[in-house]
């Protein structure tokens, strides 16, 4: 697929849906209607030592890659106007999943990104990847979407793809806290 920076200097660009950056803040009332909604929280561990290293995780696509996910894109890190083809499976199996990066964030107390789907994406939204140090010391990530299908598969698909969603953002957090782990070590 191709990996190649058609960076934008709008973020919003092409995007499949209304209400990009929606998965930005804490209420998802601003989620747009007729749209399913995930939110999935995983606990990493504590401290600053391991926010620092899940937000690089986070923001340099290695989360996803450790995972298995391809990630191609031109470049080296989420920032607004990155287009980024996803790819989910295996051989003639693999998806292939074209977004935008809406958002960034890179702050004291949280890390991460948005992105938001193309044409040609299997889905109709955005999801999030936010690294959030909490006030108690506890470090956490919090994946947030709104989704529905737009291919036809993806629609006959039905149930499962809302299942797939929350094992894929739970394996995210699994695969993320092993990552700030093994940074520390």
């Amino acid at each position: 697929m191709d990996g190649s920076d058609d960076r934008t200097d709008d973020p919003t660009a092409g995007l499949t849906y209304a209400g990009a950056g929606a998965t930005r803040g804490d209420d998802p009332s601003g989620y747009p209607p007729g749209f399913g909604r995930l939110r999935v929280r995983t606990r990493l561990g504590s401290g600053e030592e391991v926010f620092r290293a899940a937000g690089r995780a986070v923001l340099a696509w290695r989360m996803h890659r450790a995972m298995g996910v391809e990630m191609a894109t031109a470049s080296p890190r989420a920032e607004p106007g990155v287009r980024v083809v996803v790819g989910l499976g295996a051989g003639r199996l693999r998806i292939h999943a074209p977004c935008r990066v809406v958002w960034t964030v890179e702050g004291e107390r949280r890390a991460g990104f948005g992105y938001g789907t193309l044409p040609g994406h299997p889905e109709r939204g955005e999801e999030a990847f936010v690294v959030r140090w909490a006030d108690d010391g506890t470090v956490w990530l919090e994946v947030r979407a709104f989704s529905r299908p737009e291919l036809w598969w993806a629609r006959a698909a039905g149930p499962l793809v809302p299942l797939f969603q929350r094992l894929y953002a739970r394996r995210c957090g699994a695969v993320l806290r092993r990552l700030s782990r093994a940074s520390r070590a």
